[in-house]
């Protein structure tokens, strides 16, 4: 593939990515709007934001895998097409329920784009060159993150929830042309599809998430809920059992043998949720916990987004330059400490906004480092064919993460506080941030586990154009 074809690759997949990452962002600060406008609690609420990346998170591995069988800017194309129909079903939306289901409509499509972005780059790239364009990739998206929330809160005032999901639209009916124009397919090594291996995880995935996600609506000792999370046990050790016998299976034997695959994706984990949970939680902090409209919100979250842009591509170089460990586990670190930061700011009884700003830098500056250098820790050293599963699996326990994160960080929340006043949002905010300080600061942890230098695997197979 020539310089130019890479460029444009990488130019391609950076602007699909934005647009499934404003997705999730710019509805955050519409959350307050979305409530009073469509009714509900922080459960529904919750669904908004999870409906969407369940389906995205469930669906991401067995993407991947579609595009090494099938095509892999076939089903990247096909993404983008379900993805913007599914935005202005979302846009149409009477209620919470219709909402709901348009919402994962929507992961459906983005999960195609999302796994077959990174791959199409990851494939596109060397080894050695991966680390910049997955910095590059990661800083486009951070753009998401950085415009994200104010654009959310102005479209919100200014026009109306629902057309932050009319945004998409247009994005979508240019870039698919493009796409078709500008990127070459190709394919994975595998001569057909692990479809059992496709189910077994997507339904055990849904499973997991399904009990976390009703633990307090239902109980946690309810039969619905201890009965998904022994049926996800139940699919877990079935998928295990299927991909050792697997002719071609999703998840080979040789990723979990190659240097920093697991520790990577672990420390992903741990990152995404922070992300998540800041996502969900700021937003409502500064609506409720200091009273400001969705457009004050989305610009007071800039300072939590605002490094991710510039630092992005930064960080890709660092991980380059000096290994993936280094930035890695800084990155989590000091993710960690600006989001206990910003809890212990919150527990103040004077809080004000300018309180909370250290913490939100702070966090920032941590993604940016962490975020490319996590990528790069996990494909780094592997052959092109193995690039698309080991995204599909990164790009999967980034959402799975966060989501399940997002649930248990929900849990500890609920039963807390609430939305009656400031004071009650903040007795459960400041609990539900700790814990999420935690699980990130684990995730650092586990980055130390990662090699500072990736080397090549194992058994790589060749790539078909």
């Amino acid at each position: 593939m020539s310089p130019r074809q890479r460029t444009g690759v990488l130019l391609l997949a950076s602007v699909t990515s934005l647009m499934c990452a404003l997705d999730t962002l710019v509805v955050s600060t519409a959350l307050t709007t979305i409530r009073r406008d469509l009714g509900g609690g922080v459960e529904a609420l919750e669904w908004t934001v999870n409906a969407y990346n369940l389906t995205l998170a469930v669906l991401l591995v067995p993407a991947a895998a579609l595009g090494d069988r099938f095509g892999r800017r076939r089903i990247f194309t096909g993404g983008l097409v379900v993805f913007t129909l599914a935005s202005a079903a979302c846009a149409l939306a009477p209620d919470v329920p219709t909402l709901v289901v348009a919402r994962a409509v929507q992961g459906v499509g983005a999960a195609a784009v999302t796994a077959l972005a990174l791959t199409l780059v990851g494939a596109a790239y060397p080894p050695e060159q991966r680390g910049r364009a997955l910095g590059v990739l990661e800083g486009v998206t951070g753009l998401a993150v950085l415009a994200g929330p104010g654009l959310g809160g102005v479209v919100t005032d200014v026009v109306g929830w629902e057309a932050i999901f009319w945004l998409n639209v247009p994005i979508g009916l240019v870039v698919v042309p493009l796409v078709l124009l500008v990127v070459p397919e190709s394919r994975g090594g595998d001569t057909r599809l692990d479809t059992p291996g496709v189910v077994l995880l997507a339904a055990g995935a849904l499973a997991l998430v399904w009990a976390l996600t009703r633990g307090n609506v239902a109980g946690w000792g309810s039969l619905e809920v201890l009965g998904s999370l022994v049926a996800a046990a139940a699919l877990a050790v079935t998928f295990v059992l299927r991909q050792r016998r697997a002719s071609e299976p999703l998840l080979p034997g040789r990723l979990l043998r190659a240097p920093g695959f697991v520790a990577g994706n672990l420390a992903t984990v741990g990152l995404f949720v922070s992300v998540f949970g800041g996502v969900f939680f700021y937003s409502q902090l500064l609506a409720v916990g200091l009273g400001f409209s969705p457009l004050q919100a989305g610009l007071g979250l800039m300072a939590w987004t605002s490094a991710l842009f510039v630092l992005g591509p930064v960080g890709g170089m660092l991980a380059d330059r000096i290994g993936n460990r280094p930035p890695l586990v800084i990155g989590l670190v000091l993710t960690a400490l600006g989001t206990a930061w910003v809890a212990m700011a919150a527990a103040s009884p004077d809080l004000s906004y300018v309180d909370l700003v250290p913490g939100f830098l702070v966090s920032s500056v941590g993604g940016s480092l962490a975020m490319p250098a996590a990528a790069n820790a996990v494909l780094g050293g592997l052959g092109p064919a193995d690039v698309g599963k080991a995204a599909g699996v990164n790009s999967t326990l980034r959402e799975l993460g966060g989501v399940l994160g997002l649930a248990l960080l929900v849990a500890v929340f609920a039963p807390l506080g609430g939305y009656a006043d400031a004071a009650d949002f903040l007795a459960g905010f400041v609990p539900t941030m700790a814990v999420c300080a935690a699980l990130t600061a684990a995730g650092a942890v586990a980055g130390l586990w990662v090699p500072r230098r990736p080397r090549v695997s194992v058994g790589a197979q060749g790539c078909r154009a």
